[in-house]
């Protein structure tokens, strides 16, 4: 059984879908990374550490790029009329509409809710407030720009 095991480990590692997705969302992460070094965002080496390889939000979307990546490679390999191939698209747009719409929303909710409730500390309604997590979505640009780069990363593993 471990050998078999084994066995499938090295199929998954080695298919082309699976490293050419992890090759995108490694490439939008340093691309991200890389943008947030030149803004002068970054202050220190666990914060670089964690916009590598953790954190989510700002250009480009690392979610869209993996998802888009996975369809592209998905249709080039089983071709766009196969269910496995519906299934992956389905599967970018959720994340495109959550990314874009659901998380973006969240995260300006969460933010307004924050500076009401530091308003409200401040009047003395409450003596310590806790913060809401600010959760990052996407601008379409960011959305796109991700797909964008998804895209030819899988068409690129596909032809060469």
């Amino acid at each position: 059984m471990l050998s078999n095991a084994g066995a499938q480990l090295q199929v998954l590692f080695g298919s082309p879908v699976f490293l050419a997705c992890v090759s995108s969302w490694l490439c939008a992460q340093f691309i991200k990374t890389i943008i947030k070094l030149f803004s002068g965002n970054v202050h220190s080496l666990a914060e670089l550490f964690e916009l590598l390889f953790w954190r989510t939000g700002s250009m480009p979307s690392s979610h869209s790029s993996i998802t888009a990546c996975l369809c592209t490679t998905i249709g080039y390999r089983s071709g766009v009329d196969s269910d496995v191939f519906i299934l992956s698209l389905v599967f970018f747009l959720v994340t495109i509409r959550d990314a874009v719409g659901v998380r973006r929303a969240n995260g300006m909710q969460a933010r307004r809710l924050n500076e009401i409730g530091e308003i409200l500390r401040s009047q003395g309604f409450y003596k310590e407030f806790n913060r809401l997590k600010e959760v990052n979505g996407h601008s379409p640009m960011e959305a796109f720009v991700g797909s964008l780069l998804g895209f030819f990363i899988g068409i690129a593993f596909c032809v060469l």
